[in-house]
């Protein structure tokens, strides 16, 4: 259920990627105002909701807290459908913001919860699968409406009246939330389990001490992980149009091809890293977490800067599915490690933060950069491959260093007895 709900939310974030030429034409705007529609007006709210819940998380009812959040999201997505100017938009993008903070804190303390250590970095990657699942089925939706109902094309829909062709694709992906939000219901509460599980949650000074004594291991994972994130946004809100500016595909053809290969391998990435991370933790292997998300970082690098030079769309599809599966892999073993580190009734606390650095430097930040270089270094929408190669140039090798600051951190952690953060 979680990897539905997660799975959903990617649904709906993804969706206007596919989109971004048609809303962009419409709207008549640049592709840096795009770049802040997917993902600025996404964080907002993202951010500020996001710690807020997560405090609410460590003391409440996790599974309610999902149900909302996804409530919450799937009506601001259908909202998208019926934005006539770039405002109702960007405000309508920043609801589907403030209802996904609520999801992953929550979910990823709730399947620490449900998982032991040596089975948890599977159960993330399961979990994590629905970014690649949500993302590939919006491509797919998406271009099999757009085969239909062109995205510029003006269609008559009961009550709202007359919408163009990318409205209805926000109205249709916002009706199977409202559905999830009552299943989730049906989730049962785990109980608290590991340190400090059936203590009272502590303040956030408790929280920032715990931090500040394990510093390089919250650091390096996160900050790692957001430009590894960077990378996966910046590509994955330019990829339609950079084939579609390259290669002269249509949307329906992005849509079909794009979408599947982002199911089969970021899926694969997802789960295979995830049970690999497992593996080599009931092997005795302490750093494996960090280890199997290391080798994806690595290999990250040259896919990330080649895909856009490659002189056919089929060289570059290439290089793109095995970006997805390198992207999937390194997810289960980094977020089960970010888990193990931190006590129960810190552990929504702790992931809301790893969320507001990845959204704020990943989600926000990954698209903005390849708009600023293609609008204001380049100045020329098709220099679009030269930018996605010069932003991923910069940050994989980053990332990667940022994670072995954090494996150094992680190691030291584990190897010996965690202290207990000061009382206030």
């Amino acid at each position: 259920m979680l990897a539905a709900a997660n799975t959903l939310a990617f649904v709906d974030r993804q969706a206007l990627a596919l989109l971004v030429q048609p809303i962009k034409d419409d709207l008549q705007v640049s592709d840096t105002a795009m770049s802040l529609l997917y993902g600025l007006s996404f964080t907002i709210f993202y951010v500020l909701v996001g710690i807020p819940v997560a405090r609410l998380a460590d003391r409440a009812n996790r599974r309610n807290i999902v149900a909302a959040a996804i409530f919450v999201w799937s009506v601001a997505t259908a909202l998208c459908g019926v934005a006539r100017s770039f405002g109702t938009l960007f405000i309508a993008r920043v609801g589907v913001g403030a209802g996904e903070g609520g999801l992953s804190p929550a979910a990823y303390s709730i399947l620490s919860d449900y998982f032991p250590k040596d089975r948890l970095p599977a159960a993330m990657g399961v979990y994590q699968m629905g970014i690649y699942v949500g993302g590939a089925a919006a491509l797919l939706i998406g271009g099999l409406l757009a085969s239909v109902v062109p995205p510029s094309s003006i269609v008559t829909a009961p009550v709202i009246g007359a919408v163009k062709g990318w409205h209805l694709v926000f109205l249709m992906l916002g009706l199977p939330g409202l559905l999830l939000s009552m299943l989730m219901l049906l989730v049962r509460e785990p109980a608290r389990m590991g340190e400090g599980g059936q203590q009272p949650s502590p303040p956030l000074s408790q929280v920032f001490a715990h931090i500040g004594q394990h510093w390089q291991a919250y650091v390096g994972i996160s900050f790692g992980f957001a430009l590894m994130i960077l990378v996966g946004n910046a590509t994955g809100a330019w990829i339609p149009a950079f084939l579609e500016r390259k290669f002269g595909l249509t949307t329906a053809e992005i849509g079909g091809l794009y979408g599947s290969i982002t199911a089969v391998c970021g899926v694969s990435g997802t789960l295979i890293g995830g049970f690999v991370a497992a593996a080599l933790r009931r092997r005795g292997m302490a750093n494996g977490n960090l280890y199997t998300a290391l080798f994806g970082f690595v290999s990250l690098i040259p896919v990330t800067v080649l895909f856009p030079q490659m002189p056919t769309a089929a060289l570059s599809f290439s290089l793109i599915g095995a970006m997805n599966f390198l992207a999937g892999f390194n997810f289960g073993g980094g977020l089960a490690a970010l888990q193990e580190i931190t006590p129960n009734r810190m552990r929504a606390s702790v992931s809301a933060g790893y969320m507001l650095m990845v959204n704020l430097i990943g989600a926000a930040g990954g698209p903005f950069a390849i708009a600023l270089v293609t609008d204001y270094w380049y100045g020329d929408p098709q220099s679009l491959p030269n930018a996605i190669t010069l932003v991923c140039a910069i940050a994989s090798p980053l990332s990667v260093a940022a994670l072995l600051l954090g494996l150094k951190g992680y190691s030291r952690t584990i190897a010996g007895p965690r202290a207990a953060p000061k009382a206030a």
